[in-house]
This record gives structure tokens, sequence and C-alpha cells, in this order.
């Protein structure tokens, strides 16, 4: 058992103990129960700070090598795969040629697929294995991933941002505008009529939103030479950690607090206003505000299996020390749900979502979200470019530059009232 794989467990031990705490609903909550609440929140609080520097360091290692085009023997193993079939698939074949060194490098049945696809001969590119590729120049050109390694960094780019774990996510083949038809009908009913009596009329208001993509890019990447002539070393896997990173940290922050112009709008802009703190409370809230923000949410909305909180680390952290009513701690910390019997974090028997995207508190703060995340809507057009760059700019530092464009767009589908905020008081 690995140093990190220990702690997990430790804090997962932890954790179900708290969960069998609240199991009695009956049970009154004393002195003893609230000292081995503490007890064992202190305990998880610390062995949380250990995992947390243990993923800083995993973290930093890697943003180390992109700034000084040095490998260091933890970051090696990270990034090699050693087993499985990942290398043997045609699509990571020619993406890792390309990397290594371009077009020249692949494959003859790679750069035939390749150039059936730019004169337009795609019947011939389909019946070749799957690896769209679309260059102009030998060494220096564009590829455009394959569909499963796209996937693999969609995947990867969800650790960066609450909102992506939780919203609906939808591919489509090009970036046209979509429009989707909205009505809110929450308030709307039928009526009793007598016989040949006329019924009334309500019509539904229906509005129209939009769905539009935007061209995102990973800046450009620099990577020594070493890295890519060192067969042990995946420099597959570590380019697409360092976009998963930097694309994934710039659409999130969209897809959070996004002004829809110009750019997606943000579940936070979309959100209606649930709860505004009382004054007083620019750094605060208070158990009754997390119930009445729970509340002015319609139930049509609430009975959903995703619904839930989302806030930052540091807003969760004051709520970790709120109470209900009957001294009873309202935050119930979860433990790893890929084991047996696993939970999230929950607040007011919710599922918490943290999201480092979302404002802290402060004066107006929009800080905490409940709802139906669901209702988010992010839209992926599947088609991520590399382009890999050879000139004399990367060259006389011994680099080989990389740079990924890809489309991505975001939006609240709904005008019901799916997600409500809280917000802090201005004074």
């Amino acid at each position: 058992m690995t140093a990190i794989t220990e702690l997990r467990a430790q804090r997962d031990a932890i954790a179900k103990d708290i969960h069998a705490m609240f199991e009695d609903k009956n049970k009154a909550w004393n002195d003893d129960d609230n000292a081995k609440y503490q007890k064992a929140m202190a305990e998880l609080g610390g062995l949380d700070e250990k995992i947390k520097r243990y993923n800083d360091a995993m973290a930093a290692i890697g943003v180390s090598v992109a700034a000084q085009g040095q490998i260091s023997d933890d970051l090696r193993n990270q990034f090699t795969r050693t087993e499985g079939a990942h290398h043997n698939r045609e699509e990571s074949r020619a993406l890792r040629a390309f990397m290594a060194g371009g077009v020249g490098n692949m494959v003859a049945e790679d750069r035939q697929r390749m150039y059936a696809r730019q004169s337009g001969d795609i019947a011939n590119a389909m019946a070749l294995p799957q690896a769209a590729m679309s260059t102009t120049t030998p060494n220096e050109g564009g590829y455009t991933v394959a569909t499963e390694y796209y996937r693999e960094l969609t995947q990867a780019m969800k650790q960066f941002g609450g909102i992506r774990s939780v919203a609906r996510t939808i591919q489509t083949g090009t970036g046209s505008p979509m429009i989707f038809p909205t009505a809110d009908a929450t308030s709307e009913e039928g009526e009793i009529v007598g016989q040949n009596i006329a019924v009334s009329a309500a019509d539904t208001t229906f509005g129209n939103m939009t769905l539009d993509v935007f061209k995102y890019s990973s800046k450009s990447i620099a990577v020594p030479f070493e890295l890519i002539q060192d067969s042990m070393f995946d420099i597959e896997g570590y380019i697409n950690a360092l976009l998963a990173l930097r694309i994934g940290r710039i659409t999130s922050k969209h897809f959070t607090n996004g002004t829809g112009v110009n750019q997606p709008r943000g579940i936070v802009t979309a959100a209606g206003q649930g709860k505004i703190g009382k004054t007083g409370q620019t750094m605060t809230v208070t158990y009754e505000d997390l119930v009445d923000l729970e509340h002015s949410v319609d139930p049509v909305y609430r009975a959903g299996p995703g619904v839930g909180f989302m806030m930052h680390d540091s807003t969760l952290k004051e709520l970790r020390k709120l109470k209900d009513n009957d001294g009873r701690p309202i935050f119930v910390p979860g433990y790893e749900q890929g084991n047996a019997g696993g939970a999230p974090d929950r607040l007011l028997n919710r599922p918490i979502y943290l999201s480092q995207e979302m404002p802290t508190m402060g004066a107006n703060a929009k800080s905490i979200l409940f709802g139906d995340f669901s209702r988010y809507l992010i839209r992926e057009v599947m088609d991520l470019t590399l382009f890999r760059m050879a000139d004399s700019y990367f060259l006389r530092n011994g680099q080989i530059g990389f740079l990924a464009f890809n489309r991505q767009g975001g939006n609240m589908i709904d005008v019901g009232g799916a997600v409500k905020v809280y917000q802090n008081s201005a004074t």
C-alpha cells in the first residue's frame, strides 16, 4: 500500500465513523457527541492537509517540468504507461509519432489517411483506422486528434472544475449555433370545466436560448528534446495532462462565472436569486439561510439525484462550523465513492460539489449555489487540433513547441429556476 493510499484509507475510516453518528435521527445530540465529532473532524482535517500537500506536490512537479524543461523520476513514473493496450491503438501510435517527429515520422497508412482527408476523399479516409489529421507543412503542421484521445482529455479536465463533473455535456460534430426553445411552466395549471362550458385560454410563453462555442487555446507548450527522445517517457500522456490543466481551468472558470458576452454564460451568472444574507453577513451564512436557499428552488427541481450545493472550499470551511437548531452539525463528511457504500460530503443531507472557480464569500458575493446542476449544458465540438512547432524560437532552446485549439461553450438551458444562489450582504 502506497503512502497516499494509506492516507485515503485512514480518512475513509474516520468519515464512516462520523456517518454512523448521524444514522439515528431520533437520538439527542449531547456534549459527548459534539466532542467526539469535533475530535474526528480535527483528525479528518489533518489527513486532508496531508493529502492536499501530496496532490499539490504532484501538480508542482508538472508545472516545473513545463517551465524548466526538466523531468523528475516522480513525474516520469506518473505519466509513463507500462501496461495496457493504450499504445497499441492506431490513433495513439499516430499521435505519438506526430509528437516525436512530425508528419514525416508517421507510418504510411497514417499519412495516407491524412492526405485523403485533405483532398476530400472521405470514403478512403474512413476506410483506414480512425485518427483524423490535417496539416500544411510536413514537420510543423496540425494534427486533429482521434475521438478516443479527445474523450480521455475531456475526462481528465473534469478534475479542474466542479461544474464540469455535474453538468450535462454534449458533443457536436460542428460548431454551428444551437438554439433551444424554453418555457417556464412551474406556475401553470389546468382547470375544472362544467358541461357545455368553454375552456379558458392560457398560452405558454416560449423563448429561445443559444449555445454557442468559443475557440480556446492551450497557449504554447515548450517540451525539451530529452522528453520527446526518451522512449520510456509517455509524451502523449504528458501533453494530455498539460492540455487538461490549461484548457480545463479556463473553461471551468467561464462555465462558472462567464458573462455570456464573447464567452460562455456561467452558471453563477445564470442562476436566479435565492437568498440574500442579512446586514453584517458579508463573510458568513446561517443555517436558516441554507434552508431558505434550498426551498427557493421549486420542488419539481429538487427531486433529482444530482441536486446539491456548490461552493468554494473556503466557503465549505465556514459551513462545517454550522449547527442546526438541535445543536447537531449540518456537515457530514464523505468518503471514497469508489468503495462499497461510499458517499460524498453532505450538507442538509444534500451532496456538496466543490468548485475553486466559485466566488469566495465577501460583500455581494454570490458564494453558494443550490439546485439541479444537470440543467447547465456544456457543448464540446469533437475536434481538438494539436500543432507541432519546430522553428528557431523553440529549437535554440532545445525544445519543440506544441499548441492546441479546442471549441467549447456552456449555458443554463432553463428559465424555471433550477439553480438558485445565496448572495452575501453588501455591508
